[in-house]
């Protein structure tokens, strides 16, 4: 077609993308087409304007490495991620983000063992997690990989002074659906801001704060592959998280104790647990995509964090 005018050029667009054989690939791309032509239209878009959402486009590419992607934090933060979720999922569903931290190939973890691989630094915490169904009844073999931060908030991957998978680990479901493990408490810590969802967050006046949570991702055949995070009920973000996830279906009550022995002897002083049930749904079982493939290389990165506006 030979343009002649603004309206002609979306026109032009959707018949060449009725071309394409994937009826699914059409209505999402057409769809996608229709929404940013109208957007340009509706707020007038300059062409400097234009030139800089591509040079943002870009550097959220150039940023993604094998241990930080940028492009995943920039879709939390516009609340699109956890948006797709809730589309995805039934109401009151324990599904979550699954983030952009976790890592293929977790160890094996023996059922009430620890994935604190190394010294680290934080309170104990002894945690339970149920699996059911629909109905409540228990799922068992089911394959449960977890992640999260220490107490100082970095993600192994992070961290050159953790060791490798530390804060990791996969377990399999009993007949009870249950697992256990010991870990420390985790801390929320501040996504990165030094690409372009800083610049995003900065012009906003947000801060750029997670509450602290354990991720959960729950794999079985004939069974949705769920990811999930349980945040914890201390702490001062879950009503502000920077990517919109927090649901009340999530936050989980880590308990804290003081005046009653461990279930591990070596414990002395506080100690926590969780008790958490995750309901899963009937679907395809698969695993994603790894955001993240490595481990980064030297300094752990800082962690600056952004003040929210009043």
């Amino acid at each position: 077609m030979i343009i002649r005018n603004e309206q002609d050029v979306t026109a032009a667009v959707l018949a060449e993308l009725a071309r394409a054989d994937d009826p699914r690939f059409v209505e999402i791309l057409s769809a996608a087409v229709r929404h940013l032509h109208d957007f340009a239209r509706e707020v007038r878009l300059t062409e400097r304007e234009f030139q800089e959402a591509c040079a943002v486009i870009a550097r959220l590419g150039q940023l993604t490495t094998a241990s930080h992607n940028e492009v995943v934090l920039a879709a939390g933060s516009l609340g699109l991620s956890s948006l797709v979720c809730l589309l995805n999922n039934p109401p009151g569903t324990t599904a979550n983000l699954l983030g952009p931290f976790w890592r293929a190939d977790a160890p094996p973890t023996p059922d009430g063992g620890s994935i604190v691989r190394a010294p680290t630094a934080g309170l104990p915490l002894f945690v339970t997690a149920r699996v059911v169904d629909r109905a409540g009844a228990p799922v068992a073999g089911a394959e449960v990989d977890v992640w999260h931060t220490s107490a100082e908030g970095f993600y192994e991957n992070q961290d050159p002074a953790q060791a490798d998978m530390n804060l990791r680990g996969r377990f399999t479901t009993g007949a009870d659906g249950r697992i256990a493990f010991r870990t420390v408490k985790p801390a929320g810590y501040p996504i990165p801001v030094t690409g372009p969802v800083g610049d995003l967050l900065r012009a906003q006046g947000r801060h750029n704060l997670r509450p602290a949570h354990l991720h959960f991702m729950i794999v079985k055949p004939g069974y949705k592959t769920q990811f999930s995070q349980v945040y914890s009920s201390d702490d001062p973000h879950l009503d502000s998280d920077v990517q919109f996830a927090v649901t009340a279906a999530l936050v989980g009550q880590y308990v804290r104790h003081e005046d009653r022995p461990a279930p591990a002897a070596d414990v002395d002083g506080p100690w926590y647990t969780l008790d958490f049930t995750f309901t899963i749904e009937p679907g395809e079982s698969r695993l994603p995509r790894a955001p993240i493939t490595g481990k980064a290389a030297g300094a752990r990165p800082q962690q600056d964090v952004l003040a929210r506006r009043p």
